[in-house]
């Protein structure tokens, strides 16, 4: 955003001076903020979003926290190897072991916190062999998963015209903004300088004399170090981005509550499709990019009739229990899809005070948690796992 004179109210506010200033409340900017307290809980931290907590990507999703990436296993093998793969995944199951013991156990909110697993179902016998290699790689590393046949999907998920499918035992799912707020609270009972600045839009970020001048609209923040949660946002910032995280829309659509009747949340066609039912009855479906590729490209966070009317039609041919079912809203938000296809945590080459992390690509709340750790151990000297290093890009 740029802002004119005669709207910049900075000025007329004395500048806030801080150790660290993080742009992005959203989960990867709320993890940042909690691992860099926990690292030196006499840091001074300021987390600063344009809208509330959580408004961006993170409020706008479905609540999965799955394993893995965007990619099935057998895939990943293929075009990573077998030691990446497995690597990649078992970062992400550290991701939900982390949030688990760090925030979960220790939280008095009601998060709406479920681990009952999730589904990735077939919709043809090719699929389903896709899904019996990924079962057969993951036996072969002790990853816990559970091929599904046809009348078990109809049971367990109550769904229609699948083949067949394959369950991932030790995904969960969550209230993704709760989870947030969650995390923060957390933060604040470590950190001993730590605010959230709500509806502050960043629209410069400033070497001056050896700091970071960060401008918003209110108020000027002086600090020492920079972490960008901004995700798909971040080449807004810096163009060091462009090639490297892409804005994507994902939409999605809610019912009216009905009796519970899903084991767990579940993936379809190649986990480009996804839906869930929520603790309190309410069923969610979001996905079908795929129908308007270019349109969902950009920063754009409007639905589109196309796409919000094959969410419908995949509920009513493929979830009986739905049919009929008033929707009650319609949603879409902007994620953060990188280069290839994994998180990407770094330092901006042209000024190493500035760190960031983003690029998840969909799976935001199964790598945020564990990605600000390591963006703190990046920041304190530490090793980081070189899959998601951005030297990777160099």
């Amino acid at each position: 955003m740029s802002v004119s004179y005669w709207l910049d109210t900075s000025r007329s506010n004395s500048a806030i001076d801080v150790d660290v200033c993080v742009v992005g409340a959203g989960v990867a900017g709320a993890s940042a903020c909690y691992w860099l307290a926990k690292e030196d809980p006499n840091l001074s931290i300021r987390l600063i979003d344009k809208g509330a907590v959580a408004s961006g990507a993170t409020g706008r999703n479905a609540g999965f926290i799955t394993c893995g990436s965007v990619e099935h296993f057998h895939r990943l093998c293929e075009f990573r190897g077998k030691e990446e793969a497995l690597k990649i995944w078992q970062f992400s199951e550290e991701n939900l072991n982390l949030l688990r013991s760090e925030i979960i156990e220790n939280c008095e909110l009601n998060i709406g916190f479920e681990e009952k697993g999730s589904f990735s179902l077939a919709s043809t016998e090719e699929e389903l062999a896709g899904l019996k290699h990924t079962a057969e790689l993951m036996d072969e590393f002790g990853i816990h998963v559970e091929m599904v046949d046809e009348p078990g999907v109809r049971s367990r998920v109550g769904a229609e015209d699948f083949v067949g499918g394959i369950k991932y035992c030790d995904d969960a799912s969550v209230h993704p903004v709760k989870l947030v707020e969650a995390i923060l609270e957390r933060t604040s009972l470590i950190a001993k300088d730590f605010k959230v600045l709500p509806f502050h839009e960043v629209y410069s970020i400033e070497e001056q004399d050896g700091r970071q001048e960060i401008k918003t609209q209110k108020v000027t923040l002086n600090c020492d170090l920079v972490v960008l949660g901004t995700n798909a946002y971040s080449k807004v910032l810096f163009n060091y981005f462009e090639d490297k995280i892409y804005p994507t829309r994902g939409q999605i659509l809610m019912t009216e509550p009905v009796a519970p009747f899903m084991e767990g949340p579940c993936y379809a066609n190649f986990v480009l499709d996804y839906f869930r039912q929520l603790p309190s009855g309410e069923m969610i479906i979001g996905g079908f990019r795929q129908l308007q590729k270019d349109s969902e490209i950009g920063y754009d966070d409007q639905t589109s009739p196309v796409i919000q009317s094959a969410l419908e039609e995949f509920l009513q041919k493929h979830v009986p229990a739905i049919r009929g079912k008033k929707i009650t809203h319609r949603w879409a938000g902007i994620m953060g899809f990188s280069a290839d296809g994994q998180p990407m945590i770094g330092a901006l080459p042209a000024n190493n005070q500035v760190y960031f992390l983003g690029g998840f690509t969909a799976h935001g709340l199964g790598l945020a948690f564990h990605s600000g750790k390591c963006l703190t151990d990046m920041i304190f000297g530490r090793e980081i796992p070189e899959f998601i290093s951005a030297r990777r890009f160099s």
